[in-house]
């Protein structure tokens, strides 16, 4: 397998830590978002959305953090990311879908550059529209996991899950734009909690070899 990734793509890390969780091995080729590699012709011919991430297995080509770790799911399905009842398995990929849906496009990179470059906003204008949707979205978020049923140390029960794979990501984000994160003590919980497991230790943005 081959990762096509940018240390601080979250959908990108995404699937780092789903891979990590797997076991699975995986060679990487950077793709430097800010530099706008991710529009050069030969990016394109990989990925006609110009979107990070993109995993190779074996010649085939995947695209969309999400399906890649359906795939992973399908493909490499010990350990699961999936509960095995179709109740639970549909809350966590809500719950995954809340954050890959709802909060990250708001928030991604090409939005933020358009709200500067396009619409004349200065920094603290974009950073206020991004702490504004990171309060709406985690405060929602908050809300799913304290109003259903299948809570446990993360986000569905004791093993974590894809919609870990999501949560991470997204509170890196909020924590690097320094939102405050005090209203949402269910979330910071497993937070902590991953964070205690290699797999999402080792697929940080500060453990990335593009991060230098």
């Amino acid at each position: 397998m081959k990762l096509y990734t940018y240390f601080r793509s979250s959908a990108a890390f995404r699937v780092r830590i789903a891979l990590n969780l797997k076991g699975l091995a995986y060679d990487t080729a950077f793709v430097h978002l800010p530099r706008g590699e991710h529009r050069a012709p030969a990016y394109g011919a990989l990925n006609p959305q110009a979107l990070l991430p993109t995993l190779e297995d074996g010649g085939k080509l995947l695209t969309q953090s999400l399906a890649i770790l359906e795939y992973l799911e399908e493909t490499k399905p010990s350990p699961p990311l999936l509960p095995k009842d179709p109740f639970e398995r549909a809350r966590v990929r809500s719950l995954a879908l809340l954050i890959a849906c709802e909060i990250h496009p708001l928030n991604n990179l090409r939005v933020l550059q358009h709200l500067k470059r396009a619409l004349g906003q200065n920094e603290e204008q974009v950073n206020a529209w991004y702490r504004h949707w990171i309060a709406d979205g985690l405060g929602k978020f908050e809300a799913q996991l304290a109003g259903s049923q299948g809570g446990g140390r993360y986000c569905h029960g004791d093993a974590p899950t894809m919609a870990d794979c999501c949560l991470v990501p997204q509170v890196f984000n909020a924590q690097r734009y320094q939102c405050d994160l005090a209203p949402y003590p269910t979330v910071m919980g497993i937070f902590e909690e991953c964070m205690k497991l290699d797999a999402f230790i080792d697929a940080q943005p500060s453990r990335q070899p593009d991060a230098a």
